[in-house]
């Protein structure tokens, strides 16, 4: 991770006088967003607008504590300003040089209980946003507290539309969203988006999730978010010792739903990489044992069905090799598969393999074709068996070369037992412990996380950059489940809800999609042309092709878009969008001049005509368009496909002609 000063504009100030201050704002470097603090009434209060009009009414701030009241705040005691604008490079990811260009307010504020004598709200502004977190200072070293309520509100003003899911559900984050008023909010998990009447687009989220609880959202009814943390067994929400800084609370505030996915603020907030060196780890796509098992030909536990074999992952190596992946996932190769594995966590092994499975011998026959061996860690969420176990599975892999290793956590949330034998919610402090620390020991053996059932991602990739993807949301397992499974307009709606947070492990790539006649609400409900799409939309550094070998071998002419789709880019940029309805997306590589292209639509066939000015000017391109073809829709010819090639330059537009349920995926391939 390389940081490049570009220009620092102000250094912080000198502190206002409190006999001075009864009221500190800040602009963000453009003028666009401005920030105000306040106190009133025994409460700490702030305002946000855009361009000099309101979007958040005057909002709580603070936390409270065992042992002391609810604080009344007297006075704002000083008021720090600065600000900066540097650039940064990401070893991998969906933009290599990021900028960031930021006002800072650090206001002290003075409260009446002995933990909030004194604390700090630092600000920092963006023309796209801010981000804001408490740091207790005051709080003396080595003293213990604990956490009882966030006290943190979004006061937003007007009407607006939000896409939201209940929060604390037992399947975690695994839910599809839905589409309300946002008064209708109860208790909504973050990123949590909002569209309002007036024509901003709204995100909250947080940043740098480190020992603490993950913040969610509770709505009054009358248009004001408080937050709520997920809590321990017994109520308490955070235990810390001072003196402690807490994440950051994020909002993303833009004109339209692209500038939500295109702002780089999550990442911002986040601190430098603690990796020196992250050259082991290289973005790139991979197939596996994994969609035989969902569709219930092989199985995960042991017997003659089953899946992780030695004989079976070799075939699977053969055919990586054979079509340019990198990869080889096999999930069941471990013992404790055998009988409800949920309920038996404990039972598992992570360095022993089933008598039918030999991980040396793999491993051997993959490097020498040169394609890895993914490993897999489910723990049935049996979280102290898995941390018991941790040093010598990760010293196991990085001995036969596994540097890459995808974790889950199957088990429902509120039910996860700690050492202790309390249950733990999923994303509580104790998880967002746990997690942490399983890629710290990770990134000692130069091995790479894709978690499942994760704790959500806020950015943590900046710091460490070995925790490369996560799943956190309704992905394609579901799909073959059936429980109904997910509607065209979840892939249009994630890209500004979770993914906002970061990368997704999503699993595209099903060509099978009519399953002989399979119900739709128990199969993939897209078109082929969608499949491909989802590689450009739904960003991630590792990129399953899910489906069965032999169904890619099938349609060669679709699978020659994931054999060279990359996974790693230059720049990425959202070209069009509503939330739920459709997005375009388009990506230039790393290291390469073409570009690639994305668009989805929901359950409605759309037709968009699409400007191609990000191509380079002066240029010409070959695009190669794989498109719905004649008679497509997901509910009754979802197979139906074309493939053309054009020539194109950045002053040409594309029609882009997507079936209900369709999209479009395009190579522009670089002429000489």
């Amino acid at each position: 991770m390389i940081l490049r000063p570009f220009l620092i504009l102000a250094a912080l100030g000198a502190p206002a006088a409190a006999s001075a201050a009864t009221r500190e704002c800040a602009q963000s470097p453009g003028k666009v967003i401005e920030v105000c603090v306040t106190v009133e009434g025994g409460r700490a209060l702030y305002t946000v607008s855009r361009e000099g009009k309101p979007v958040l009414a005057p909002s709580a701030l603070g936390l409270s504590f065992a042992g002391e009241p609810d604080a009344r705040y007297t006075a704002i005691a000083a008021a720090r300003r600065g600000a900066s604008d540097t650039t940064w490079e990401q070893p991998w990811g969906e933009q290599r040089v990021i900028r960031d260009n930021h006002s800072e307010l650090a206001v002290s504020l003075s409260g009446d209980t002995p933990l909030n004598t004194s604390f700090d709200v630092i600000f920092r502004l963006f023309d796209d946003g801010i981000g804001f977190r408490y740091t207790y200072g005051a709080i003396p070293a080595g003293k213990a507290v604990s956490v009882t309520a966030d006290r943190t509100e979004f006061h937003t003003i007007g009407a607006h539309q939000a896409w939201w899911y209940e929060a604390l559900g037992q399947e975690r984050d695994e839910y599809l969203y839905t589409k309300t008023d946002a008064r209708r909010i109860t208790l909504a998990e973050t990123p949590l988006t909002l569209k309002g009447d007036n024509g901003l687009y709204l995100s909250f989220h947080e940043a740098a999730l480190v020992d603490f609880p993950s913040m969610l959202l509770a709505g009054n009814g009358a248009g004001t978010l408080t937050a709520r943390l997920m809590p321990w067994p017994d109520g308490t929400l955070a235990h810390k010792t001072g003196p402690f800084t807490t994440p950051w609370r994020t909002m993303l505030i833009g004109t339209s739903a692209g500038a939500l996915t295109d702002s780089r603020i999550t990442l911002n907030l986040n601190e430098p990489s603690k990796i020196a060196d992250i050259s082991w780890f290289k973005p790139g796509k991979y197939v596996g044992v994994w969609w035989e098992m969902h569709l219930d030909k092989t199985t995960w536990g042991s017997g003659r069905r089953h899946g992780a074999t030695t004989a079976n992952v070799k075939a699977y190596m053969d055919f990586a090799a054979k079509y340019g992946f990198d990869g080889v996932l096999v999930e069941g190769w471990n013992q404790g598969w055998d009988g409800d594995w949920i309920a038996n966590g404990d039972k598992f092994s992570f360095t022993k393999s089933y008598p039918d499975f030999d991980l040396q011998a793999v491993t051997a026959y993959g490097k020498a074709k040169g394609v890895k061996l993914i490993g897999h860690n489910e723990t049935g969420g049996a979280v102290v068996n898995y941390e018991a176990q941790l040093d010598a599975a990760m010293k196991l892999y990085q001995s036969v070369g596994v540097s890459e290793v995808k974790t889950g956590y199957v088990r429902h949330s509120g039910d996860i037992i700690a050492a202790d034998g309390t249950r733990q919610w999923f994303a509580g402090q104790y998880m967002v412990r746990h997690n942490l620390h399983v890629a710290e020991v990770a990134a000692a053996h130069h091995i790479a996380i894709d978690a499942h059932e994760p704790v959500k991602d806020t950015g943590l990739r900046r710091t460490w950059p070995n925790m490369i993807s996560r799943e956190g949301a309704r992905g394609q397992e579901f799909n073959a489940w059936g429980r109904p499974t997910n509607p065209p307009e979840h892939v249009v709606i994630l890209p500004f809800t979770r993914m906002l947070g970061g990368p997704m492990d999503f699993t595209p790539g099903i060509f099978d999609i009519a399953r002989s006649g399979t119900e739709l609400t128990h199969r993939v409900q897209s078109t082929l042309a969608t499949q491909l799409a989802e590689y450009v939309v739904l960003y991630s550094p590792v990129q399953m092709a899910a489906d069965l070998p032999e169904n890619y071998e099938a349609r060669p002419d679709a699978f020659q878009f994931i054999r060279d789709v990359p996974t790693d880019w230059e720049t990425s940029r959202t070209l069009a969008g509503e939330i739920g309805d459709y997005i375009v997306v388009a990506r230039q590589p790393r290291s390469g001049q073409d570009w690639f292209m994305g668009a989805l639509t929901n359950e409605t066939a759309r037709k968009l005509d699409q400007s191609l000015s990000f191509l380079t000017p002066g240029r010409r391109y070959e695009a190669q368009i794989y498109r719905d073809g004649p008679g497509a829709d997901y509910r009754t010819n979802p197979g139906a496909l074309v493939v053309e090639r054009r020539t194109v330059t950045s002053k040409d537009s594309l029609a882009l002609d997507m079936a209900p349920g369709g999209g479009a995926a395009v190579r522009f391939k670089l002429l000489p």
